[in-house]
């Protein structure tokens, strides 16, 4: 058998082969041939005649009555995958090139058009086999096609059946539709898993960014719940009572904010960047955690200096806020939380410490990945989005932490001149 297989069987597959890749790649990428299953048609029939043409140019070989070649396979499989649209400008292309390098055939006529009717006719129902069924069917198909055309040959004209007519005519062309019926649908689900993908992938920014929201929103609640706890304290002086108002009222302006900022996701309005004195900012949300840090036995201590650093004042609060109320949590028992800031090097340096449960290695090292928390309630989005500011900012955050003995946060910005 292998005697009959020569170098032009091989390169009859090859052009089939390059045509059925060429068909998905344009497929894939250009927009046009996915918008409507006629534009789809009419790629595969473009890509499916090269081959066909080819084919015939370059057959296996060339007896007095009868040409040898593998042009059946892109025939039908064009008529398999699209039916009566694609198979029958096939046959017509299939005849008129016959007819131009060899002659008219009356035989060839009869054959093909047996092959289109009875293919075309199939096509319906071989598109709804999964994939297991349509390599079988189609082997089985072509096979029978083989069968029914030599018998065809054998009454019209009294053809003579020789050995490398079956071995090139009626074996190998199943072996090569199963070969490329694999193929394409290979090729297939690589493209529809790849869009499945990116749906999950879509969805699952979809739910970060809902989670996200709700986080967000929540850490000026509960500045503000606890602020109002505040304010029920008795002998409280008119100061601290106007204080405690205004604070609650800026966190709500700024859950305000934090709503504009995730409702123009899609499309983000430029950020309002301004220059900024760090210690005056940060004794800001040191005040907006104090509640916090009191209701849990934390003492809050700062020593804090005078810089400056570029960027937007709502981010940074929405960072340092997050940071600092993960600290607390940190420590349930209660504990010390020190922030400082200090220049060094034209850099404007801000370290959080805390005497909490601390952090082992593989918890630092996914440190602000979505949905991974130290804490037993956690989602891990504070400190994804904290990560995503100080990235904004051009800053940078270092980890020094150990179990049961606490954690320190370095966050290192440029500074920038007065």
């Amino acid at each position: 058998m292998f005697t009959y297989i020569n170098q032009n069987v091989l390169n009859n597959l090859f052009y089939i082969l390059v045509s059925i890749f060429v068909f998905y790649f344009m497929y894939d990428h250009v927009r046009f041939f996915q918008k409507h299953r006629r534009h789809q048609h009419l790629l595969m029939i473009v890509c499916l005649s090269v081959p066909l043409v080819l084919c015939m140019k370059f057959p296996i070989y060339i007896a007095h009555d009868c040409v040898h070649d593998l042009r059946q396979i892109p025939f039908l499989i064009g008529t398999l995958y699209g039916g009566w649209a694609v198979g029958f400008p096939l046959l017509v292309i299939l005849l008129l090139v016959r007819f131009v390098f060899y002659g008219y055939n009356f035989i060839t006529v009869v054959v093909y058009v047996a092959m289109f009717m009875i293919t075309a006719l199939y096509s319906p129902a071989f598109n709804k086999l999964n994939r297991k069924k349509k390599l079988v069917m189609s082997t089985l198909l072509t096979f029978f096609l083989a069968i029914l055309s030599t018998f065809i040959a054998i009454i019209i004209a009294d053809f003579k059946v020789t050995k490398s007519y079956v071995i090139d005519f009626i074996l190998v062309p199943p072996l090569g539709i199963l070969f490329v019926v694999y193929i394409i649908e290979t090729l297939k689900d690589a493209i529809i898993m790849r869009s499945k993908l990116i749906k999950v992938e879509k969805m699952e920014i979809a739910s970060q960014l809902a989670a996200s929201i709700s986080h967000e929103i929540r850490n000026p609640l509960t500045v503000v719940k606890g602020f109002m706890q505040l304010l029920k304290a008795p002998n409280l002086s008119n100061e601290s009572r106007d204080k405690y108002i205004d604070i609650a009222l800026g966190e709500l302006d700024r859950a305000g904010l934090i709503i504009d900022d995730y409702l123009t996701f899609a499309k983000p309005a430029p950020q309002k960047i301004e220059k900024f004195l760090v210690d005056q900012e940060l004794r800001k949300v040191i005040d907006m955690v104090k509640p916090m840090a009191n209701m849990n036995s934390v003492r809050i201590s700062d020593d804090l200096v005078t810089g400056y650093i570029i960027g937007s004042i709502q981010h940074f609060h929405q960072c340092f806020l997050n940071l600092l109320k993960n600290s607390v949590e940190a420590m349930p028992n209660g504990g010390e939380l020190n922030i400082a800031s200090f220049i060094c090097q034209d850099k404007v340096v801000i370290k959080i410490q805390d005497s909490g449960i601390g952090m082992t290695e593989e918890q630092i090292n996914r440190f602000g990945e979505p949905y991974f928390s130290t804490k037993e309630k956690g989602t891990g989005l504070g400190t994804m989005v904290a990560l995503k500011i100080i990235e904004t900012m051009n800053g940078t955050l270092d980890i020094d932490s150990a179990v049961n003995k606490g954690t320190t946060l370095t966050i290192t910005f440029s500074q920038s001149n007065e």
